[in-house]
């Protein structure tokens, strides 16, 4: 009973509170439905573009299959296109069967007349060459008998072609016959070398050299080019021998260019005078002339005035040098003579 009166004295604040509560839920509610709704429309969205961007993959993948698989079609057909095209040119223009065909009969057929033509030309050529053959011999032959005229059968002797023991004579009797005499002037130039040159049938033709004709003369006209003139290039080619230092000089030139330059030295750089100090403070002080220098007197020797050394009597009379302090002992007896004990004398 006592917590039913509790619960009786509380009510009214049960229920202001729970219309407070209850007024504050309705309140958030719409806050939270307005927040899930946001939540589940963001949610669907990015499930939704994630589907989307799954198909468009999908979608590129195929794309992509189906282009390529056209374009391969579409490049093999070219290919195959060009290479009916470039066959067909090749056979026709490049490569043509016919027309190589046609070529090489018509080469075989030149081949055919040269070599005819030159089987032609070879027997001619040895024609020739036979004919030139026979006519030198004959020259030679005919060259011999009138050499050997003396050799022809007379009256009375028969000659050596003209044997008894034979029925007809040798053919070089009758050549020794038909042929004249040689003359001594004919066979001279025949010893010369002049046999095949000229024909000396006729006994009283002198033998003659052809006549050569004179060339022109060179013009003289100044060729065109950077060329010297031609007297130059002679003068320089046969230019006269020129003496080399070596031959032109003597021995002992290096010594008589110094004795030289030492004489002119000694004449031309004379100074007497006294020199001038740049400072006041040494005014009053004297010059000393150099060692090699002139003076009105003459030439001072070298070595006589201001070195001891190359005068030594000079220094006879002269006391020894006095020192300040004493030395050791050992420096006193230095320059004495000493004994075998090595004590002073």
């Amino acid at each position: 009973m006592a917590t039913m009166v509790k619960l009786q004295r509380k009510i009214n604040g049960i229920k202001e509170e729970s219309f407070n509560r209850n007024r504050v839920a309705e309140e958030n509610r719409r806050k939270e439905h307005k927040a899930a709704l946001l939540i589940q429309s963001w949610f669907r969205g990015c499930r939704v573009r994630a589907y989307l961007r799954h198909l468009q993959r999908k979608a590129t993948t195929i794309q992509k299959i189906w282009r390529g698989y056209l374009g391969r079609m579409y490049f093999r057909r070219m290919v195959k296109i060009q290479k009916r095209w470039r066959a067909y040119y090749v056979r026709k223009y490049v490569h043509n069967y016919y027309a190589l065909k046609q070529y090489l009969e018509g080469l075989i057929m030149t081949n055919e007349i040269v070599r005819r033509e030159l089987e032609e030309f070879a027997v001619i050529k040895s024609r020739e060459r036979e004919k030139t053959a026979l006519e030198s011999g004959e020259r030679k032959k005919d060259y011999l008998a009138r050499k050997m005229h003396y050799l022809v059968s007379t009256e009375q002797i028969a000659g050596v072609f003209n044997s008894p023991y034979k029925l007809f004579p040798d053919e070089m009797e009758f050549r020794l016959r038909g042929a004249k005499p040689l003359s001594p002037k004919a066979s001279r130039s025949r010893k010369h070398g002049t046999e095949g040159i000229v024909e000396t049938s006729a006994p009283g033709t002198p033998f003659t050299l052809p006549q050569i004709e004179h060339l022109p003369p060179i013009p003289k006209k100044k060729q065109q080019g950077p060329f010297r003139d031609p007297t130059e290039v002679l003068l320089q080619r046969y230019k006269p021998l020129e003496p080399t230092l070596r031959v032109a000089t003597s021995i002992m030139s290096v010594e008589e260019a110094r004795e030289e330059l030492k004489r002119k030295e000694w004449g031309s750089r004379v100074n007497d005078e006294l020199f001038h100090h740049f400072s006041n403070a040494n005014k009053s002080r004297r010059h000393e002339l150099m060692l090699h220098t002139s003076s009105k007197f003459g030439h001072v020797d070298y070595g006589t005035k201001h070195f001891r050394e190359e005068n030594p009597e000079k220094l006879k009379g002269k006391k020894d040098f006095k020192r300040v302090f004493t030395t050791v002992q050992v420096f006193d007896k230095f320059g004495k003579m000493y004994s075998s004990a090595g004590k002073a004398v």
